[in-house]
């Protein structure tokens, strides 16, 4: 039920509980749509550089190579906070003095090795508002796997850095991600397995016209 004179919800003020190297806890004090105060925890990076809207970049990159099937380009590695190894796009933070389409670049090439072309770049986009407000930006990238600096690809990765370069042929995304999940104990990034349902709902379901139930 919508309130009858409803109130422009706002945040009254935040305060630091526990602040890190990479990230505070708050407690935020905002209003609801009837007037009542409310408190919430809100977790935020504390890495963000001024005036830009996104914290990272997540890298949707394609292999493409003659009489081979196109590949999405992901890693695989272990995630403290999951206690496991998660299956995930290419991402990272945007450092200093970096747009969206730079930083993409420079986190494909350190974690896989690959080097890319830009084609598409998303708007700001958040990851779990009910607890967070990180945001990412998607870039797509075409990687020309025919290219001399793409047939042997180096990762170059940071101290402390652990990544094992995953290819998948798109044409197969969900069934492979369903195989990897049934043997392995790892958990596949959100943004790949809907990424994976996007392409296979379009290539099974794109004639059908939804059925509504009595």
């Amino acid at each position: 039920m919508e309130p009858s004179n409803p109130t422009n919800q706002s945040i009254i003020k935040e305060e630091v509980l526990a602040k890190g190297k990479w990230a505070q806890l708050l407690q935020t004090t905002y209003v609801d749509p009837t007037g009542k105060t409310r408190v919430w925890e809100t977790v935020k990076r504390t890495t963000r550089k001024p005036n830009t809207s996104s914290d990272g970049v997540a890298v949707l990159a394609v292999l493409k190579k003659t009489l081979h099937y196109d590949c999405l380009i992901m890693v695989k590695q272990f995630r403290p906070p999951m206690g496991c190894y998660c299956l995930e796009l290419p991402a990272g933070l945007i450092d200093d003095g970096e747009t969206a389409e730079i930083a993409a670049l420079r986190e494909l090439l350190e974690e896989t090795g690959f080097k890319g072309e830009i084609s598409e770049t998303s708007p700001a986009l958040c990851l779990d508002p009910g607890l967070t407000n990180c945001t990412m930006q998607y870039v797509t990238v075409n990687v020309n796997g025919d290219d001399s600096a793409n047939l042997k690809p180096k990762q170059r990765l940071d101290d402390g850095e652990f990544v094992e370069v995953v290819l998948v042929p798109i044409n197969e995304l969900r069934k492979k991600l369903d195989e990897m999940l049934q043997k392995e104990n790892i958990v596949v990034d959100a943004r790949v397995y809907v990424f994976a349902m996007g392409l296979m709902s379009a290539s099974t379901k794109p004639n059908m016209l939804p059925v509504m139930k009595a």
